[in-house]
């Protein structure tokens, strides 16, 4: 981006955001769980839908290029940086609240999208909620949870949302029924198209506090057992297979522990990529490939990624 073009764009959006939230030239290594990325352009963090509706539009009247962001757990962005403004959700959306109590013994519970999914299952346990013990290790955001109907241990978002609110291309606030959101593994209509997922709002039964507890720390532990937490990664680099699992395919394929560059085949877990030091975007984008093609080439089946790439 020229400097004038930068000069122009900062001007525009300290109009409709407070300065203090925009910063230039961020590494996008520092915000994403990968360690990996370049400088942004621009780094804007805004508190609230309305700003974050008037971000978009200044970025479109500028013809400047525009990305949302996460936790940056699901992401790898690259080594050259992002040349637009890289979009982070603060201030209100990151809020939680009982938006109904309801007589059966359960409640309806919002959740902004920036909200960590680890952040939003404490609070239901403190609440003495259950429904979501499931998230307490997935280290996303709401707002990228339900954009990829996240799950684990047999639970998923889908199970437990009852309606989303989003921003529309247009400008619009909608809200959406879960009928109308096409959950799928890994899917759902924002996937799909250019909607932004502003809050989730979540059906929670009352449950006794102690076997809450105790199923999350149960699914803790066999994180901390099975995945390689102690290394920067991006979490389940593939998408699982019908009929099978990425890590397993990837093992039989002898590919535990191949590396390239600072990238390398977890031997923790075959279906993640770490970061072993000082790996690049590039590292990860070869290995993603050479790891397609050797588990074709000994199974048959072509593994989908499921990691995110900024472009």
């Amino acid at each position: 981006m020229l400097l004038n073009e930068k000069n122009v764009l900062t001007k525009r959006l300290s109009e409709v955001m407070d300065l203090k939230n925009i910063f230039t030239d961020e590494a996008l290594s520092k915000h994403t769980s990968f360690r990996i990325g370049g400088p942004a352009a621009f780094y804007a963090i805004v508190e609230n839908p309305s700003e974050l509706k008037d971000v978009i539009r200044v970025c479109r009247e500028e013809k400047a290029d525009h990305y949302l962001l996460g936790n940056g757990t699901n992401v790898l962005a690259p080594d050259e940086g992002y040349d637009g403004v890289v979009i982070r959700l603060g201030g209100t959306f990151n809020e939680i609240s009982i938006s109904e109590n309801i007589n059966d013994g359960s409640a309806l519970v919002t959740a902004g999208a920036g909200v960590s999914m680890a952040q939003l299952a404490m609070y239901a346990l403190k609440k003495g909620f259950t429904g979501l013990e499931f998230a307490h290790g997935i280290p996303g955001s709401v707002g990228g949870g339900i954009y990829m109907n996240a799950g684990a241990y047999g639970g998923e978002i889908g199970n437990c949302l009852v309606s989303v609110r989003a921003l529309t291309p247009d400008g619009d606030i909608v809200e959406l029924k879960k009928d109308e959101l096409e959950l799928d593994y890994r899917t759902s209509r924002f996937t799909k198209g250019d909607e932004i997922i502003l809050d989730g709002t979540f059906y929670l039964k009352v449950y006794p506090r102690i076997p809450i507890r105790t199923m999350m720390e149960e699914y803790k532990k066999k994180r901390n057992e099975k995945q390689p937490l102690d290394l920067p990664s991006a979490g389940s680099t593939f998408k699982r297979p019908e009929g099978g699992f990425a890590g397993k395919l990837i093992e039989e394929a002898g590919l535990k522990g191949f590396r390239i560059g600072g990238a390398a085949v977890s031997e923790k877990h075959a279906g993640f990529i770490v970061n072993v030091g000082e790996a690049s975007a590039k590292d990860v984008l070869e290995l993603i490939e050479t790891v397609k093609k050797r588990v074709f080439e000994n199974s048959g089946i072509m593994l989908e990624p499921e990691i995110k790439i900024i472009r």
